[in-house]
């Protein structure tokens, strides 16, 4: 058996090695000459871009910062306000003839009926003066607004001071500025250049109002999401829209200092509808819901739950524009609110689905 296992051994061979590829220092290495890629550089064009309309939702969700509109003199105005007198007349000459049918019929029911229309005018001139109050303060806002970018802009610390204290007077009745107020006051008699302070105000006076704003903002979109999506009716869903940016509105203005009436109101609400068809932030349908929240959660959605986010997320547009135009002083220190930062909160399936996209 030994000597069958010694004929099986491998007989000794002799195996050539090649030698190993020399390899060259970089310095060592021929350098490539300048080339120009112009001709082989292919632009794709925009209908073959797959990405287009998911940025052009994207960038649809960064509305400019809304401002008011401007105040002209117009014929329709001419117009209201010469009916307005016209029908005003006429409601003073029914009266003064119901006033006088009275005292013919009796003496006490003609003195009754003129003291109801003294409590009456009282009344009335009483909501007035609320009325133009109301737009009054707005109006102010908008100038101290204008003043604060001014100052920040020229870099002039006197005015920037004014405007400052204007601030401080425009807030002092909301506790929610007081430590604020109080560190500013502290800043009285050191020297603080324009935007510094600018800045310092700010921070200390509409954090904490920002802060709160947000939450308006965010309270009202769930409540319209929530109510639109289990609602029957589209009537209801645009009642009820209607209702909750009214409210949102108001609560702002009085957040930033405003005291607005039911014109105020109005005004407002003309101001933020402008700005909302102006931008074509009204336009959003169901490619925004499969574009920002992704293309396998809006699938999972019912559709009556993707109207409820549209819903809210159009609610929270609203009173971004809301913000932007009761907010006393431009966005500087602070990061201006966008729609992505309410969107994780009114589907909390989008951030887990855009984490794990990324991942």
């Amino acid at each position: 058996m030994n000597d069958e296992f010694k004929d099986r051994r491998r007989k000794p061979a002799a195996f050539p090695v090649e030698p190993e590829a020399r390899t060259e220092r970089p310095e060592q290495q021929p350098r490539r000459a300048p080339a120009s890629f112009g001709d082989r550089v292919v632009m794709t064009a925009d209908a073959d871009d797959p990405f287009i309309e998911t940025t052009a939702a994207i960038d649809a969700l960064k509305a400019p910062e809304a401002h008011p509109r401007r105040r002209r003199l117009s014929f329709g105005k001419v117009a209201a306000g010469a009916f307005g007198i016209l029908l005003s007349l006429a409601i003073g000459l029914w009266i003064d003839r119901l006033v006088r049918d009275l005292f013919s019929r009796a003496d006490w029911l003609g003195y009754a009926a003129i003291g109801v229309v003294a409590i009456g005018a009282l009344a009335f001139l009483v909501v007035v003066a609320r009325e133009l109050s109301g737009l009054m303060q707005l109006t102010a806002i908008q100038e101290l607004k204008a003043d604060v970018a001014l100052a920040a802009g020229t870099g002039k610390t006197k005015a920037a001071r004014a405007a400052t204290a204007r601030l401080v007077h425009l807030l002092a009745a909301n506790p929610r500025t007081a430590r604020g107020r109080a560190r500013l006051a502290e800043t009285e008699e050191e020297i603080i250049d324009a935007p510094h302070l600018v800045e310092l105000a700010e921070r200390e006076l509409l954090m904490p109002l920002d802060r709160e704003a947000r939450r308006i903002i965010l309270a009202a979109s769930k409540r319209v999401s929530v109510v639109t999506a289990v609602s029957p009716r589209a009537l209801v869903d645009l009642g009820y829209v209607l209702y909750e940016s009214a409210r949102m509105i108001r609560a702002m203005a009085e957040l930033y200092g405003g005291r607005p009436g039911t014109l105020g109101l109005l005004r407002l609400m003309r101001d933020v509808i402008a700005h909302l068809a102006v931008t074509g932030s009204i336009a959003v349908g169901d490619s925004l819901v499969q574009q920002i929240l992704g293309h396998g959660l809006a699938s999972k959605l019912s559709a009556r739950l993707g109207e409820g986010v549209i819903n809210g997320l159009m609610t929270a547009r609203i009173g971004i524009a809301a913000m932007d135009l009761c907010r006393p002083m431009p966005f500087r220190a602070l990061k201006r609110p966008g729609i992505g930062d309410f969107l994780a909160d009114l589907a909390p399936g989008a951030a887990r689905a855009e984490t794990s996209r990324e991942g």
